[in-house]
């Protein structure tokens, strides 16, 4: 009987490679598997840097408008008692007469600041400074021929307040100019070319009146 030592040897060798294929087998398998996963394992994410805090937005205050002076009319006398003054005031603008029923008088005009003080000219020379208190009276001074003249005027709804008339009446230029004060008291002038004298009494309902013999109709003068 043939002894199976060369048989033996080969089944141990064949054995043997099987075992080290099926280890290598596994091994790659596990080694792919493992290579697989640190490719799929996700990197670390950045750590994110917390947000800024907004900067505060700085709503400035709304400037305060201002509102703007109210139309009305003026009308008062002198501190000494020797002359009248109306002002009518109208879209920021004025108008003033300034009247001692004889042989004095100026119309001035001139623009009116939000706070209620105004500075009026005339023609003349005459200088009004004044200023509406609370929307109820304006307190002021007239500086005409180089005298001052402190007045107060209070509020005026019409019939009182500032009149003017002028026409043409036999051949002569007349300028009239008329304050009515709310008490009902009239100061009035009448230039019959250029030449100054005491203005009859109008009609402060309708501003009727009647200059050398001819009737004429004042109007209320605004600025």
């Amino acid at each position: 009987m043939k002894r199976p030592g060369p048989l033996l040897t080969l089944l141990a060798g064949l054995v043997l490679g099987l075992f080290m294929l099926t280890l290598n087998a596994t091994s790659g398998t596990k080694t792919v598997s493992s290579s697989t996963q640190r490719e799929a394992s996700p990197s670390a994410s950045p750590k994110k840097s917390a947000n800024p805090s907004p900067t505060p937005t700085v709503t400035p205050s709304p400037t305060p408008s201002k509102s703007p002076v109210a139309n009305a009319s003026y009308a008062g006398r002198t501190g000494d008692d020797t002359a009248s003054v109306a002002v009518t005031v109208r879209d920021g603008k004025a108008v003033a007469y300034f009247c001692d029923g004889r042989y004095k008088e100026a119309w001035l005009r001139g623009p009116v600041k939000d706070d209620g003080s105004m500075k009026l000219t005339a023609p003349n020379g005459a200088v009004l400074d004044g200023k509406i208190e609370q929307g109820k009276k304006i307190r002021g001074t007239v500086k005409d021929e180089g005298r001052k003249y402190a007045f107060t005027a209070d509020k005026a709804v019409k019939p009182s307040g500032l009149w003017r008339a002028t026409a043409k009446v036999r051949g002569a230029k007349i300028d009239g100019g008329w304050i009515v004060l709310p008490n009902g008291r009239q100061t009035g002038i009448v230039t019959r070319d250029g030449k100054a004298a005491s203005a009859p009494r109008i009609d402060p309902e309708t501003g009727a009146v009647t200059v050398d013999g001819q009737q004429l109709t004042a109007q209320p003068v605004t600025p």
